[in-house]
Protein backbone atom coordinates (compact mmCIF):
# COMPACT_ATOMS: atom_id res chain seq x y z
CA UNK A 1 0.00 0.00 0.00
CA UNK A 2 1.45 3.34 -1.07
CA UNK A 3 1.36 6.20 1.44
CA UNK A 4 0.75 9.65 0.08
CA UNK A 5 2.19 12.62 1.80
CA UNK A 6 -0.23 15.34 2.80
CA UNK A 7 1.04 18.81 2.07
CA UNK A 8 1.74 20.79 5.19
CA UNK A 9 -1.02 23.21 6.04
CA UNK A 10 0.00 26.82 6.49
CA UNK A 11 0.55 27.83 10.08
CA UNK A 12 -2.04 29.84 11.97
CA UNK A 13 0.29 32.85 11.88
CA UNK A 14 0.61 32.66 8.10
CA UNK A 15 -3.15 32.46 7.73
CA UNK A 16 -3.60 35.34 10.19
CA UNK A 17 -1.11 37.53 8.30
CA UNK A 18 -2.88 36.81 5.02
CA UNK A 19 -6.33 37.51 6.46
CA UNK A 20 -5.19 40.75 8.12
CA UNK A 21 -3.58 41.93 4.87
CA UNK A 22 -6.76 41.06 2.94
CA UNK A 23 -8.89 42.91 5.50
CA UNK A 24 -6.60 45.93 5.26
CA UNK A 25 -7.01 46.07 1.49
CA UNK A 26 -10.76 45.47 1.78
CA UNK A 27 -11.06 48.27 4.34
CA UNK A 28 -9.34 50.72 1.98
CA UNK A 29 -11.42 49.61 -1.02
CA UNK A 30 -14.67 49.90 0.93
CA UNK A 31 -13.58 53.28 2.27
CA UNK A 32 -12.97 54.50 -1.28
CA UNK A 33 -16.38 53.16 -2.28
CA UNK A 34 -18.10 54.98 0.58
CA UNK A 35 -16.23 58.18 -0.37
CA UNK A 36 -17.42 57.80 -3.96
CA UNK A 37 -20.97 57.21 -2.73
CA UNK A 38 -20.79 60.32 -0.55
CA UNK A 39 -19.51 62.46 -3.44
CA UNK A 40 -22.22 61.03 -5.68
CA UNK A 41 -24.81 61.94 -3.01
CA UNK A 42 -23.71 65.56 -3.41
CA UNK A 43 -23.23 65.61 -7.19
CA UNK A 44 -26.24 63.53 -8.26
CA UNK A 45 -28.44 63.65 -5.16
CA UNK A 46 -31.81 62.71 -6.62
CA UNK A 47 -30.52 60.00 -8.95
CA UNK A 48 -28.41 58.33 -6.27
CA UNK A 49 -31.02 58.32 -3.53
CA UNK A 50 -33.76 57.21 -5.92
CA UNK A 51 -31.50 54.32 -6.97
CA UNK A 52 -31.09 53.47 -3.27
CA UNK A 53 -34.86 53.43 -2.90
CA UNK A 54 -35.04 56.53 -0.75
CA UNK A 55 -37.73 59.18 -1.01
CA UNK A 56 -35.78 62.13 -2.44
CA UNK A 57 -38.24 64.57 -0.83
CA UNK A 58 -37.50 63.25 2.66
CA UNK A 59 -34.71 65.63 3.76
CA UNK A 60 -34.33 63.95 7.17
CA UNK A 61 -33.70 60.59 5.52
CA UNK A 62 -31.24 62.04 2.98
CA UNK A 63 -29.27 63.85 5.70
CA UNK A 64 -29.27 60.71 7.86
CA UNK A 65 -27.95 58.61 5.01
CA UNK A 66 -25.19 61.14 4.32
CA UNK A 67 -24.24 61.21 8.00
CA UNK A 68 -23.99 57.44 8.00
CA UNK A 69 -21.75 57.64 4.91
CA UNK A 70 -19.54 60.16 6.73
CA UNK A 71 -19.32 57.83 9.71
CA UNK A 72 -18.37 55.00 7.35
CA UNK A 73 -15.57 57.16 5.98
CA UNK A 74 -14.47 58.00 9.53
CA UNK A 75 -14.33 54.34 10.45
CA UNK A 76 -11.74 53.56 7.76
CA UNK A 77 -8.73 55.11 9.55
CA UNK A 78 -9.73 53.54 12.87
CA UNK A 79 -10.04 50.14 11.23
CA UNK A 80 -6.72 50.68 9.45
CA UNK A 81 -4.99 51.49 12.75
CA UNK A 82 -6.49 48.40 14.36
CA UNK A 83 -5.44 46.09 11.52
CA UNK A 84 -1.91 47.50 11.23
CA UNK A 85 -1.31 47.11 14.97
CA UNK A 86 -2.65 43.56 14.85
CA UNK A 87 -0.30 42.77 11.97
CA UNK A 88 2.65 44.18 13.91
CA UNK A 89 1.75 42.01 16.91
CA UNK A 90 1.50 38.94 14.69
CA UNK A 91 4.97 39.73 13.33
CA UNK A 92 6.47 39.79 16.85
CA UNK A 93 4.82 36.44 17.58
CA UNK A 94 6.25 35.06 14.33
CA UNK A 95 9.72 36.24 15.38
CA UNK A 96 9.25 34.50 18.74
CA UNK A 97 9.16 37.48 21.09
CA UNK A 98 5.63 38.87 21.54
CA UNK A 99 6.13 40.13 25.10
CA UNK A 100 7.66 43.48 24.25
CA UNK A 101 6.70 46.99 25.32
CA UNK A 102 5.73 47.86 21.75
CA UNK A 103 3.00 45.21 21.81
CA UNK A 104 1.58 46.63 25.03
CA UNK A 105 1.36 50.01 23.30
CA UNK A 106 -0.12 48.38 20.18
CA UNK A 107 -2.80 46.67 22.25
CA UNK A 108 -3.60 49.98 23.95
CA UNK A 109 -3.91 51.73 20.58
CA UNK A 110 -6.02 48.88 19.26
CA UNK A 111 -8.33 49.19 22.27
CA UNK A 112 -8.79 52.92 21.63
CA UNK A 113 -9.45 52.31 17.92
CA UNK A 114 -12.01 49.63 18.72
CA UNK A 115 -13.65 51.93 21.27
CA UNK A 116 -13.92 54.57 18.55
CA UNK A 117 -15.48 52.04 16.18
CA UNK A 118 -18.00 50.98 18.80
CA UNK A 119 -18.96 54.61 19.43
CA UNK A 120 -19.40 55.15 15.68
CA UNK A 121 -21.54 52.00 15.58
CA UNK A 122 -23.79 53.51 18.26
CA UNK A 123 -23.99 56.76 16.31
CA UNK A 124 -25.09 54.89 13.18
CA UNK A 125 -27.88 53.22 15.12
CA UNK A 126 -29.04 56.53 16.58
CA UNK A 127 -28.95 58.28 13.22
CA UNK A 128 -30.86 55.46 11.54
CA UNK A 129 -33.52 55.63 14.26
CA UNK A 130 -33.89 59.42 13.95
CA UNK A 131 -33.84 59.44 10.13
CA UNK A 132 -36.40 56.65 9.81
CA UNK A 133 -40.09 57.22 9.47
CA UNK A 134 -42.96 54.75 9.24
CA UNK A 135 -43.31 55.49 5.52
CA UNK A 136 -39.56 55.34 4.83
CA UNK A 137 -37.66 53.20 7.35
CA UNK A 138 -33.87 53.25 7.22
CA UNK A 139 -33.31 49.60 7.94
CA UNK A 140 -29.60 48.86 8.25
CA UNK A 141 -30.02 45.66 10.21
CA UNK A 142 -28.41 47.53 13.11
CA UNK A 143 -28.47 46.00 16.56
CA UNK A 144 -26.65 46.59 19.79
CA UNK A 145 -24.08 43.96 20.64
CA UNK A 146 -22.22 43.66 23.90
CA UNK A 147 -19.46 41.62 22.23
CA UNK A 148 -17.61 44.64 20.80
CA UNK A 149 -17.74 46.42 24.14
CA UNK A 150 -16.35 43.35 25.90
CA UNK A 151 -13.57 43.21 23.31
CA UNK A 152 -12.68 46.83 24.11
CA UNK A 153 -12.42 46.03 27.80
CA UNK A 154 -10.43 42.87 27.09
CA UNK A 155 -7.94 44.78 24.94
CA UNK A 156 -7.40 47.45 27.60
CA UNK A 157 -6.80 44.73 30.20
CA UNK A 158 -4.46 42.78 27.87
CA UNK A 159 -2.49 45.94 27.18
CA UNK A 160 -1.94 46.35 30.92
CA UNK A 161 -1.02 42.67 31.29
CA UNK A 162 1.52 42.94 28.45
CA UNK A 163 2.94 46.13 29.90
CA UNK A 164 3.28 44.61 33.36
CA UNK A 165 4.68 41.33 32.03
CA UNK A 166 7.22 43.18 29.91
CA UNK A 167 8.42 45.20 32.89
CA UNK A 168 8.74 42.06 35.04
CA UNK A 169 10.69 40.29 32.30
CA UNK A 170 13.00 43.27 31.89
CA UNK A 171 13.57 43.40 35.66
CA UNK A 172 14.37 39.66 35.72
CA UNK A 173 16.80 39.95 32.81
CA UNK A 174 18.51 42.81 34.63
CA UNK A 175 19.03 40.71 37.75
CA UNK A 176 20.31 37.58 36.05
Amino acid sequence: MKRTRIAALPSALTVTRTVVWALTVLNLVLGAGICALFVASLAARDALFAALGADVTNARLIHGMRLIMAIGIGSVPLTHILLRRLLAIVETVRRGDPFVADNAARLQTTAWALLGLELLHLAVGAIAAVASSPSQPLDLGWNFSVTGWLAVLLLFVLARVFNHGTRIRDDLEGTV
